[in-house]
């Protein structure tokens, strides 16, 4: 099992000023038209090529539509690349957008 983190807990960390890296991995339109503040779009497709932009030390959170794509994006990091600092956002920016920001948009 990947290791996740709920939209509350992450919103509560975030909201708590820890140092989190949002790593969105959606394709370019969708993040265009939603995302969670501070993320960075490294779309999933290029995930293999962008690694060495997501930090190895500290906290990532991976983020995408519905969780799927940003396990994906997880499994990679971690059993190709030795990643443990990686967390999935459940239930992705959808659940984010029900539970804890209804201001960012459902699609």
């Amino acid at each position: 099992m990947l290791p996740d983190i709920t939209p509350a807990a992450l919103h509560a960390r975030l909201t708590a000023g820890e140092d989190i890296q949002l790593i969105d991995v959606r394709e370019e339109m969708e993040f265009d038209y939603c995302r969670i503040a501070g993320s960075v779009l490294v779309p999933l497709g290029e995930v293999p090529r962008r690694a060495a932009e997501i930090r190895a030390e500290g906290p990532v959170v991976l983020i995408c539509h519905h969780g799927v794509r940003s396990a994906q994006a997880l499994g990679y990091l971690q059993h190709r690349l030795g990643r443990e600092n990686l967390l999935n956002l459940r239930g992705g920016i959808d659940a984010w957008s029900q539970e804890v920001d209804s201001g960012v948009p459902i699609y």
